[in-house]
C-alpha cells in the first residue's frame, strides 16, 4: 500500500522546486518562458521577505506533486486571499487523488488563515484541469480578463514613476 503525504518545502528543496517548474512548463508548452534559477528561487522563496510558499506531495517519500502559492488581498472582502500560482502532479501519478489532496490542503490553509478567497488561473485549452476544478466546486470567473506586463513594457512604465 502506498502512502501519500504533503509537506512544506525547505530551502534544500530549491533544485526540486525548479525541476517541477520546468516539468510544468513543458506540460504547458511554455518552457521557453522559464527564466527562474535556483538562485532566484532561493532568494524569493526562502529569503526575507518570503514571497511565496511551496508544498510537495510525496508518494512513499518520492515527490510526485507540487503547489506554489502566495497571499493576495481582496478589498471587497476585506481579507487576504490565497492565490495558487502553480499546481502540478507528474503525469504518471495522476488519477490517484493527489491533485485533489493538494487542493484540499491549500483550501485548509486558506480557511486556517481566514482567507476570503482561494483562486488560480488555468489555461483555456486545459480542459481536463477545468473539468477537474469544476468537479471540486470551483467556478470560472469569466467576466474578468487577466492582464500581464513584463520585460520592456514593465521597465518603460516603471521609468515613468516620478518620486518626490
Amino acid at each position: 500500500m502506498t502512502q501519500f503525504r504533503i509537506r512544506s518545502a525547505t530551502e534544500e528543496d530549491v533544485p526540486l522546486i525548479l525541476t517541477f517548474i520546468l516539468d510544468l512548463a513543458r506540460y504547458e508548452k511554455l518552457e521557453h518562458e522559464v527564466v527562474a534559477t535556483a538562485e532566484t528561487l532561493r532568494a524569493t522563496l526562502f529569503g526575507q521577505p518570503r514571497f511565496a510558499e511551496v508544498l510537495f506531495g510525496e508518494e512513499d517519500g518520492q515527490a510526485v506533486a507540487f503547489a506554489l502559492f502566495f497571499h493576495n488581498y481582496s478589498t471587497f472582502v476585506g481579507r487576504p486571499g490565497l492565490y495558487l500560482e502553480d499546481v502540478f502532479v507528474r503525469p504518471e501519478f495522476r488519477g490517484r487523488g493527489y491533485g485533489k489532496a493538494m487542493l484540499a490542503r491549500l483550501a485548509s490553509i486558506a480557511v486556517e488563515r481566514n482567507c476570503g478567497r482561494f483562486e488560480w488561473a488555468v489555461l483555456d485549452w486545459n480542459t481536463p484541469a477545468i473539468a477537474f476544478y469544476k468537479s471540486l466546486g470551483a467556478r470560472a470567473v469569466d467576466e474578468w480578463t487577466i492582464f500581464r506586463m513584463t520585460g520592456a513594457a514593465l521597465r518603460k512604465l516603471a521609468a515613468q514613476n516620478q518620486r518626490t
